[in-house]
């Protein structure tokens, strides 16, 4: 036996509907209604074509004459590029639900990631910001980096559980936050101190701490243990501690500003006085090593950028930033992107389990 998987041939289905009139008795005519999410007008592409397009745009951001392309040559569907051009935001419409949604349960989580990265937006300089988490995904626009964006955005002013960041200065003056440094920028400093003899040995055992740290929180909750003991955080912090006294002693009397050792100074002030925030996930395994979640679901704005583009319009870049953060997050679900989209078109947008949510 022998069998032979392919596709199936390239044509578009054709559904049509028929509203019948009747008139009663009483000289009253009641007339059946159309589909309201499939036959919007006399004739127009279905939801399960419009899910396609969108995917391949916003999903796997190919340019618009591009997919209009693809869809006529693989599809057999002809479409305009004037009509993809507006489906994101017809697409971005109807998550107001999903989005009021998402910001509650990022609101309600122990844990999220932040991180921001700048943009061309119709020409202008703009700001992507993202807040997200293993499971959840939100991302915007806005024409300031700060506090004013993240305001905006309507979940960290409104957030009391840990922060994972990079250190930037606006998350901090954010009240009722807890935070957490991200360990990979933290390393990327120690790292840039290792050509300097007077600085390579205590940052290459500090780099070394903290990974052996990582590795054993790991570990643990692999073991089911859920932890490190209150031995092994003692023996840990330290040995922290005397490394940055290391770090210390091997400073000279007087730097200049820029030097070498003005960049160690500097280090060693943010590991001394913020080594709760460093040190975070030695108590709480639930807190990452990085920010790296923040970074990764926060690179796909830029990816659109390189691939198809600067955004055009700032209306475009709000739906892409509403699509993107209804894919992200469905796929942290294990839910078909494809599917939640044709459902978006449908007029029943996929939702997150509650189960996030506190009672």
């Amino acid at each position: 036996m022998r069998q032979v998987f392919d596709l199936p041939a390239r044509r578009l289905e054709v559904t049509e509907h028929r509203a019948e009139r009747r008139r009663c008795a009483c000289g009253v005519v009641t007339k059946a209604a159309f589909p309201a999410a499939e036959a919007k007008v006399a004739a127009n592409y279905g939801p399960v074509l419009r899910a396609v397009a969108v995917y391949l745009m916003i999903g796997q951001h190919l340019p618009v004459a591009r997919t209009a392309a693809l869809l006529a040559e693989v599809c057999g569907a002809p479409v305009s590029t004037g009509w993809l051009a507006g489906l994101a935001a017809e697409a971005a419409e109807g998550l107001s639900p999903f989005l009021d949604q998402l910001r509650a349960q990022l609101v309600a989580e122990d844990v999220v990631h932040a991180d921001e990265t700048g943009s061309r937006i119709s020409g202008a300089r703009y700001w992507f910001h993202g807040a997200c988490n293993g499971l959840l995904t939100l991302l915007d626009w806005h024409p300031r980096r700060g506090v004013e964006a993240l305001t905006d955005m309507a979940v960290l002013p409104f957030f009391s559980g840990v922060l994972v960041s990079d250190g930037w200065k606006p998350y901090w003056s954010i009240d009722g936050i807890e935070h957490a440094l991200c360990c990979a920028h933290i390393l990327r400093d120690l790292a840039s101190l290792t050509g300097s003899p007077a600085h390579r040995g205590w940052a290459d055992d500090i780099a070394e701490l903290l990974v052996e740290v990582k590795r054993a929180v790991e570990g643990s909750v692999a073991t089911g243990t859920g932890g490190l003991s209150a031995g092994q955080l003692k023996a840990y912090r330290s040995r922290y501690t005397k490394l940055i006294n290391r770090g210390v002693g091997a400073l000279p009397a007087h730097h200049q500003p820029g030097s070498v050792h003005r960049d160690a100074y500097n280090l060693l002030r943010r590991l001394r006085d913020q080594r709760h925030e460093v040190t975070r996930y030695w108590d709480d395994p639930a807190v990452s090593f990085t920010n790296n979640q923040a970074e990764r679901d926060l690179r796909m704005a830029k990816l659109q950028q390189k691939i198809s583009g600067c955004f055009r319009t700032l209306a475009g870049a709000k739906a892409f930033c509403a699509v993107r953060s209804y894919l992200q997050t469905a796929q942290k679900h294990g839910v078909e992107r494809l599917d939640v989209l044709t459902q978006l078109f449908m007029g029943e947008p996929w939702l997150p389990p509650l189960a996030q949510l506190p009672p």
